[in-house]
């Protein structure tokens, strides 16, 4: 006997994606990317890793842009930033 996932589930999955121009996750309100959107990032592009790199390049454009405009006067941090947003996804042998 063969077990099925049920089709209707107690509680709906919810995307972990980011609330702009803040950038905290929708689900959790850690800043985005929160840990599960990180893990959902990383199984999304598993075999391209490049593929991540770029997007997440782009999302940290996006997201520096939108967080100034909300404080110019104290700026987001540059080294913060590439942090939160491309230090976690490097392949585990260059760091």
């Amino acid at each position: 006997m063969s077990r099925t996932a049920p089709e209707n589930r107690a509680t709906p999955c919810r995307q972990h994606l980011p609330l702009r121009p803040l950038w905290l996750c929708r689900v959790c309100a850690a800043p985005w990317p929160c840990p599960v959107a990180r893990l959902t990032l990383r199984r999304e592009y598993a075999h391209d890793t490049v593929g991540l790199s770029i997007y997440l390049c782009a999302v940290l454009h996006e997201a520096a842009a939108d967080l100034y405009r909300l404080n110019p006067h104290d700026g987001p941090d540059p080294a913060a930033l590439f942090t939160r947003f491309l230090g976690w996804a490097r392949p585990r042998h260059l760091r």
